[in-house]
């Protein structure tokens, strides 16, 4: 007969990433004797499963940036304990077709009925699967386990015993509400948090304050008073990513606009009259490109040849740390080229000079890794396309994240005339799917980034490169092709702008404030008119994700007491530099503390791995049923289970 045993954890954060750690607890528990016991306390202000960004209530304008397919919170891993409850999303969104719970809201009874396996969901639905996940794990509480829910912050946890020489470590956590729970161990699953503003933005925000203008600060869309915009303004709307679709949503059919099919097939909008006029600014100047048509979240015409798993573990092997730029990003950018040109060669023979068989052999020889070449690779095969490929037909791979960078325009019409050509053909560009040569460049790159999750995190790439390369311009310039919003998004952006709703700023625009005026200004130097001017301005940009800089009191709290430190990185220069993260051993992730010993009882699962991980901890992704399946799409549910492993003593 085995030891009874008594384990109580707790559980800081009920979003995606807690309820990961409560399905796994649940999956993996198996007493060791009579009277075993395990007890979890769940803290969190908002409700478990969908947590702070995804909640249900939520306008059901704010979309999911992938398709229903994509996302799960149950793993379908079969080295993992087999799930006690739960499926992915789109399963759950049949289940829900095909019968549904009768908890559903009208609304999330609309949208399922026109919801596609390919389509995008609304955060809220999705929110909704969240919390019926959990639900449906409640009703199959193994014998032995207790779960009890705090919607209260937890603003601080004391070691009241360190778990060191075999010893079980101890913590009080205390609760907003004043309660203390005492626990053998705690998971920190804290999401998204509130971070302090930079100089210039506190500097604007101060200003606002004086003048008597509105400035919305960086944060969750769903959070933000969208009605306190005046309408019939000018608003400057900073960062045109994610959250500037957010905002322009909010703005335009949150406010009675409709969009609707032109006579040339296109669309356009009619306004209700309560519209701002937008302008819109970010770095680039134009936003992120959308996705492309596919049926599923990789381009199926795409096989990564060179930066493949395979390939990036043998540096590993090796004994070798690689170098971003130096070994990596060149496997990845043969296969976009690859990508491009293959698809050219398929979809467009009269791009081309000679037989597309031929120089598709004469391209992959220039792309082969040569060992014992002294020439560099891309001038090898810039020789080729110089005989191959009609001028017109070139790739400008980095190019393509900054569409107007060489250009000037002489006025702002010119520059909105600019931008819109540039949607509407990014928008037919995502129709074409995987006959488009740009979009399957893009595709290879999505793949690679999949690929290349698993060989950076937990020390895999040097500081240096981590630092300029990986994080330094290839993040940014990645996002900007890969991350983007729904092909439809595109195309409702170009329809504002010929309605007069929308407006830009142009590239590297600049912030000020008129106090003369009493007015926001923004300018480019690429433009010319002058400055623009607007009596109020959103940031549409998430709250930095830097633990430095967070406004979280546990999270203050750990720092100041040394149960947790951000991670240090050496540049290339040999200066030591703050990364966004906390410093955590490699999986199951605790943290370090102040003197460089690990915090026992003490994990770290989501955006606060962001200085082990990249890209890992915002969703995990549902196993396709064809094409290649990367570990990276459920790498965060296996952390998850190696956490809660470790807590059970697994």
């Amino acid at each position: 007969m085995g030891t009874s045993q008594s384990i109580r954890t707790a559980l800081i954060g009920a979003g995606p990433r807690g309820t990961s750690v409560l399905e796994r607890l649940l999956a993996n528990w198996s007493p060791e004797g009579p009277g075993s016991t395990l007890h979890i306390d769940v803290v969190d202000p908002y409700p478990a499963g969908p947590g702070h960004v995804w909640q249900p209530g939520q306008s059901r304008l704010y979309l999911m940036n992938t398709q229903s397919f994509y996302p799960t919170i149950v793993p379908e891993d079969e080295d993992l304990a087999r799930p006690l409850a739960g499926s992915t999303f789109d399963r759950w969104r049949e289940l829900q077709r095909a019968s549904p719970c009768p908890s559903l809201t009208a609304a999330e009874r609309t949208e399922l009925a026109g919801l596609g396996s390919a389509d995008f969901p609304s955060r809220a639905l999705y929110g909704r699967y969240l919390r019926s996940t959990v639900e449906d794990l409640l009703t199959r509480v193994p014998d032995g386990v207790t779960v009890d829910f705090h919607e209260t912050t937890a603003t601080s946890v004391c070691e009241t015993a360190p778990g060191e020489g075999g010893g079980r470590a101890r913590f009080d956590v205390g609760l907003a509400d004043g309660a203390v729970l005492g626990a053998d161990s705690v998971v920190l699953a804290l999401g998204h948090l509130a971070s302090r503003l930079n100089p210039e933005q506190r500097e604007l925000q101060s200003a606002a304050n004086e003048l008597g203008l509105l400035y919305l600060p960086p944060a969750a869309p769903a959070d933000v008073d969208w009605s306190c915009v005046p309408a019939g303004k000018p608003v400057l709307v900073r960062g045109m990513g994610l959250n500037f679709f957010d905002a322009m949503g909010q703005l335009t059919e949150g406010r009675g606009g409709r969009f609707r099919t032109a006579d040339d097939g296109g669309l356009s909008y009619v306004p209700s009259g309560r519209e701002p006029l937008i302008i819109a600014a970010s770095r680039r100047g134009t936003p992120y490109r959308a996705k492309a048509g596919l049926a599923g979240y990789y381009p199926a015409a795409v096989t990564l040849r060179y930066c493949t798993e395979k390939a990036l573990a043998r540096f590993a092997e090796a004994g070798i740390q690689p170098a971003f730029d130096h070994d990596l990003w060149p496997l990845l950018h043969r296969d976009a080229i690859w990508a491009y040109y293959s698809t050219l060669a398929r979809s467009q023979p009269g791009a081309l000079l000679t037989d597309p068989r031929a120089f598709l052999a004469a391209l992959a020889e220039a792309l082969r890794p040569h060992a014992h070449s002294t020439a560099k690779w891309e001038d090898t095969v810039d020789s080729v396309l110089d005989v191959h490929v009609r001028p017109a037909h070139r790739l400008d791979l980095l190019g393509l994240a900054a569409p107007l960078a060489g250009r000037s325009f002489g006025s702002r019409a010119e520059l909105d005339a600019a931008v819109v050509e540039y949607l509407l053909d990014d928008a037919r560009r995502s129709a074409l799917g995987e006959d488009d040569p740009v979009k399957m460049a893009i595709g290879a790159l999505h793949h690679g980034r999949a690929a290349l999750k698993t060989a950076v995190a937990d020390g895999g790439i040097t500081d240096e490169s981590w630092v300029a390369g990986l994080r330094g311009w290839f993040e940014s310039f990645v996002e900007g092709l890969a991350s983007g919003p729904p092909a439809l998004r595109a195309a409702q952006l170009a329809a504002l702008v010929r309605a007069g709703v929308v407006r830009f700023v142009g590239p590297d625009p600049k912030f000020a404030v008129d106090r003369k005026s009493g007015t926001f200004t923004a300018a480019s130097p690429w433009v010319g008119g002058g400055p623009v001017s607007a009596v109020a301005m959103v940031e549409a940009l998430a709250p930095a994700n830097r633990v430095a800089v967070n406004e979280s009191p546990l999270l203050e709290q750990l720092l100041a007491e040394g149960l947790v430190r951000p991670r240090l990185m050496m540049t290339v220069e040999g200066v030591p530099v703050q990364t966004s993260g906390l410093d955590v051993t490699p999986h199951p992730y605790r943290p370090l503390r102040a003197n460089g010993s690990v915090t026992e009882g003490l994990y770290v699962l989501g955006l606060q791995l962001s200085a082990a991980q990249w890209g890992i901890a915002i969703a995990a992704e549902a196993r396709p049923t064809s094409g290649p399946v990367y570990r990276s799409g459920q790498r965060t549910l296996r952390d998850a289970d190696e956490i809660a492993r470790g807590i059970l003593g697994r």
